[in-house]
């Protein structure tokens, strides 16, 4: 379809893409507040303390994963952005708030709630609403607002921040305005798009397949008539209500892994696991150590870190433009491909000690390539490819494995690194990009320019019987 009303569509989907904003900036921020909080609440030189503070958000991520998509399939899809709206408003407010360990760590469990949340069900959101013709760039819009929010939280912790006399000691900058204010100032930061975001999620309307899928099909038909005009509407309805099945049957897990499903799940959940164990998220979450350990100084590794988030931003809107033209299943094999490649030169640098300006070059070329393929179209890709019935609780429940991916990539970074040495490391990471290219060129369809509905034909409709 050539024709849609770009100015609704393209509100509803900024709106929703908020949530992604807010993921993004939530998830990064700590990174810089940590230096001071850790001072503040007297747990820098404990290490179990300080993994409690980093990681508590992902145990909120999972619950938060899980619970988006049992709720979004009873009570609908805007209901859970407003609620993750509110979440990111209240911890945002909380984690700078509190002055007692105890309820920072609460605020930051609440935070990642928000976060889990908001990652599945605002990608699944802008697929359900948007026209086939665009919905990659549009879901893709999604995975810019996340990169956004990123370098949102790389920027505000370096302004928000007084320099740092070398002459400081851990007591000074404790005392430091830094120490006692200015890392609260870094998580109030997400308080204004939150904020915004709460407001205007109230005037976006509610998913018109959600609304079919539950019987209210004359406010789903508004809905796709405001979208794209009726003869647009009638289409639309038409293919839901042929995918429709059994009202009863729909939602439940009992359902999701039934056996027509079962392929879809799987290929869906790999997708989101990939993701993670392609090893790009390392980069951002370990990317001191990383520039350190090529030769660079703490000053220098702080540009540098900006530096990698200019290109995931640029890099992401590459992959906006190219997403319906290209395709999903082209883009995610140059991603793997691309990543296998560039593990392979960057761990053979550091077995041979080379550092310097062209391992800078190498982890750039690395967060582009994964920026402009894997980051947004493994998002794409999860919010096209489960049945209307089942989309909610399967979205969740990859989300969920994403998150799990992230965990044990994160937990398990530090440990490879130790054993095997960084080289080590990214050989095994250019080994699972290997892996992962050969499973997507043997099972991956390709889904651009296809209805939702289509889709399910082609991926579940011939096991359903």
């Amino acid at each position: 379809m050539g024709m849609y009303n770009k100015r609704f569509v393209y509100f509803i989907c900024l709106v929703s893409a908020m949530g992604g904003l807010l993921f993004g900036y939530d998830w990064v921020v700590i990174g810089g507040a940590k230096p001071f909080y850790e001072l503040y609440f007297g747990i820098a030189d404990k290490p179990v303390m300080q993994g409690l503070a980093m990681s508590v958000a992902l145990l909120g991520c999972l619950i938060g994963a899980m619970v988006a998509g049992m709720m979004a399939d009873r009570y609908g899809r805007k209901p859970l952005l407003l609620v993750s709206a509110f979440i990111f408003l209240s911890s945002a407010y909380a984690t700078g708030a509190f002055s007692e360990f105890n309820w920072f760590l609460v605020a930051r469990f609440l935070g990642g709630i928000g976060i889990g949340i908001a990652s599945g069900l605002s990608p699944m959101y802008i697929a359900e609403v948007a026209p086939a013709s665009v919905r990659g760039r549009l879901v893709s819009l999604n995975q810019l607002t996340i990169v956004l929010g990123i370098l949102g939280a790389q920027i505000a912790n370096w302004q928000i921040a007084d320099p740092i006399p070398d002459t400081f000691t851990p007591a000074d900058i404790c005392m430091s305005w830094n120490g006692q204010m200015g890392w609260r100032w870094m998580f109030w930061g997400a308080a204004f798009p939150a904020a915004a975001f709460l407001i205007l999620a109230c005037f976006i309307p509610e998913s018109p397949r959600w609304l079919a899928m539950n019987g209210k099909v004359n406010i789903a038909r508004e809905v796709l008539n405001h979208i794209g005009g009726g003869t647009y509407a009638d289409e639309e309805l038409s293919r839901m209500t042929q995918t429709a099945g059994d009202k009863q049957e729909k939602g439940g897990l009992k359902l999701l892994f039934s056996r027509p499903f079962r392929r879809v799940l799987t290929l869906g959940v790999i997708v989101a696991v990939f993701q993670q164990w392609c090893g790009t998220n390392v980069i951002f979450n370990y990317a001191q150590e990383i520039f350190q350990s090529a030769g660079y100084s703490l000053g220098d590794v702080l540009f540098n870190i900006v530096v990698t988030g200019i290109a995931n931003v640029v890099f992401t809107v590459v992959a906006i433009y190219t997403v319906d033209r290209l395709g999903r299943r082209s883009l995610m094999l140059l991603g793997a491909g691309g990543l296998g490649g560039i593990y392979l030169i960057l761990g053979t640098c550091y077995f041979f000690q080379v550092s310097g300006f062209f391992m800078v070059v190498l982890v750039v070329l690395a967060i582009a390539c994964y920026a402009m393929s894997l980051g947004p179209i493994t998002w794409v890709l999860l919010a096209e490819i489960f049945p209307n019935r089942v989309r909610a609780v399967a979205m969740a429940t990859a989300t969920f494995a994403l998150w799990l991916g992230s965990f044990t990539l994160t937990y398990t970074f530090p440990l490879l690194n130790h054993a095997l040495g960084s080289y080590g490391t990214f050989w095994i990471y250019s080994a699972i990009c290997v892996a992962g290219f050969v499973y997507f060129l043997r099972t991956l369809p390709e889904t651009k320019g296809k209805s939702l509905e289509n889709l399910e034909e082609i991926l579940v409709g011939n096991q359903k019987n």
